[in-house]
């Protein structure tokens, strides 16, 4: 397998792409808040429900083709480490495997070069670790911030938490919405908040977390997005990971196609990361095969999507053996960390 061959498969796009801080598309600037499009937001549950359904069962690749598509998905991973007893050496190799994230062997087999992960994503305290640990490499730096995971810490301390991040070199910050906001339609209130993050960003791009599974309904999701890309989000993201209910077909469905009226109506390209719950190879595919859908193949690109997760490059890499040896290896042998 070439990378042309993968290029083709995967609708165009460079299997290498570059990192998110080399992208010449304009950043979306916000606009002010319009409370007559918030107002207007509707779903259709039941359509949105069946629409989801039919997506693992017809949009099957096999062979080199979800080969091709694997290696795809793993420029698009932000491999994140976000435990209570993380400590340097685990963030480290985590950093390492991100820079090599499938063995050589594999990869020469299936005629590839380097590749690398979208993202390291970290806690504040291992962002200057992180950033030692991949100089040279491209791969930028997340930080989850303002309180991550419930964003109850005090405002001012949240606010603070992004420049420190920033400071320490943070390329990508992953910001938490107020819920509660949310809950009680105050949308205003949710502007202003997502706003300042913004801002207070600076350069780095921001990640809007949504925690799609504490907002009640599907179109309290749909009215959120709207809200943080008015507000100047660069990513729209469904969930910290840490909630009861992560990352799911139907919300991604809502989100995304928040995404596409917001650019229908912008011009701007807001990018999508569904988070939580996603460990399975087959699972990416059916994600990636949504965003080609509803978005195109300019979504199919680390700039506009990835996943957050922890586990899901180990099952891609044993796929991915599998693919080149007929014969499935052992979770030990692809070990992150």
């Amino acid at each position: 397998m070439s990378t042309t061959d993968i290029s083709a498969t995967t609708a165009g796009a460079d299997t290498t792409t570059a990192h998110l801080p080399q992208i010449h598309e304009p950043r979306n600037p916000g606009m002010e808040l319009d409370l007559d499009i918030i107002e207007r937001q509707r779903v259709n549950t039941s359509a949105v429900e069946r629409r989801c359904a039919t997506l693992p069962g017809r949009r099957s690749v096999k062979k080199d083709h979800q080969a091709a598509w694997l290696l795809k998905a793993i420029t698009m991973i932000d491999l994140t480490t976000l435990a209570g007893d993380d400590t340097a050496g685990r963030v480290r190799r985590l950093c390492a495997k991100a820079a090599h994230p499938v063995r050589a062997d594999l990869l020469n087999a299936m005629g590839m070069g380097p590749i690398t992960t979208g993202a390291v994503c970290v806690y504040h305290d291992m962002v200057e670790t992180a950033v030692e640990a991949l100089d040279g490499t491209g791969i930028p730096v997340a930080a989850v911030s303002t309180g991550f995971p419930a964003g109850l810490s005090p405002y001012h301390l949240r606010v603070k938490e992004i420049e420190e991040s920033v400071k320490a070199g943070a390329k990508e910050i992953d910001i938490v919405i107020s819920r509660r906001h949310v809950l009680t339609s105050n949308w205003q209130a949710l502007y202003d908040e997502m706003r300042e993050f913004r801002e207070t960003c600076g350069e780095a791009h921001v990640k809007a977390i949504l925690a799609t599974g504490e907002l009640g309904s599907l179109r309290n999701v749909a009215k959120a997005s709207q809200v943080c890309m008015m507000a100047g989000a660069d990513f729209i993201k469904t969930s910290t990971g840490k909630e009861s209910i992560n990352a799911t077909l139907p919300v991604s469905l809502v989100m995304i196609r928040a995404v596409r009226d917001y650019y229908a109506r912008t011009g701007y390209r807001i990018g999508y990361k569904p988070a939580g719950g996603i460990s399975k190879a087959k699972d990416a595919l059916v994600y990636l095969s949504l965003i080609k859908e509803e978005l195109g193949n300019h979504w199919l690109s680390p700039h506009l999507f990835r996943f957050g997760a922890s586990s899901l490059l180990g099952d891609i890499e044993r796929q991915l053996e599998h693919h080149v040896t007929g014969q499935y290896s052992a979770s030990w042998r692809h070990a992150i960390g």
